[in-house]
């Protein structure tokens, strides 16, 4: 199965075309459904590569994630409600540079420091367009098109609806499948509107 996301050009336009959409089905879900909106957060975010040497990404990440929260994880009353009411994530990045595409989904937890800061965990996969398997070029051998994926990050919410957060992912396919494991790895900061 060969999946293509990148092309050469137009890594803004991207971006932008899947953050409109992303809003216009949005809007059009909260009107129809006013009473109960489906979506939990919207983030949008940039992030770089932390990864060292040869499996090095040049460029930045423009980011975007839709949040589900189907099990009212925000309402937990105790830590095992919490653990066991995660929020549901899809979103995408796109690599400028020789960065590689994904597209990402997964489940979410968060744990409140105090009322403003929070710590977020969340474990998923991912599909890629990166390289498999050290054809040549620059940026990591990552032996299999889809991964399994790992993100933190630490939040602080500005208002009941605004959060900014420093975030960290990795993604790599545990030496669970054949070829090289280089793994993409990285670091930045996101904006997020809770609706």
């Amino acid at each position: 199965m060969a999946v293509r996301l990148k092309q050469p050009n137009g890594s803004t336009s991207r971006l932008l075309i899947l953050s409109s959409g992303l809003l216009l089905f949005i809007s059009s879900v909260n009107n129809a459904i006013a009473a109960e909106p489906i979506f939990d957060e919207l983030r949008f975010g940039t992030s770089a590569s932390i990864n060292g040497s040869n499996s090095h990404e040049s460029g930045i990440f423009p980011s975007a994630t839709l949040f589900f929260d189907p099990l009212s994880s925000g309402k937990a009353a105790t830590w095992q409600q919490t653990i066991l009411e995660p929020r549901i994530y899809l979103g995408a990045s796109v690599g400028t540079g020789d960065g590689v595409d994904q597209i990402y989904g997964g489940f979410s937890w968060t744990a409140d420091i105090t009322s403003r800061l929070f710590v977020e965990l969340g474990l998923g996969g991912t599909v890629h367009n990166g390289k498999l398997d050290g054809s040549g070029g620059k940026g990591p051998d990552l032996g299999c098109r889809l991964l399994f994926r790992e993100q933190i990050a630490l939040g602080y919410r500005v208002t009941d609806n605004w959060q900014i957060l420093a975030t960290a992912d990795h993604s790599s396919h545990a030496n669970l499948c054949d070829g090289p494991n280089d793994g993409l790895s990285h670091a930045g900061l996101a904006i997020g509107y809770k609706f």
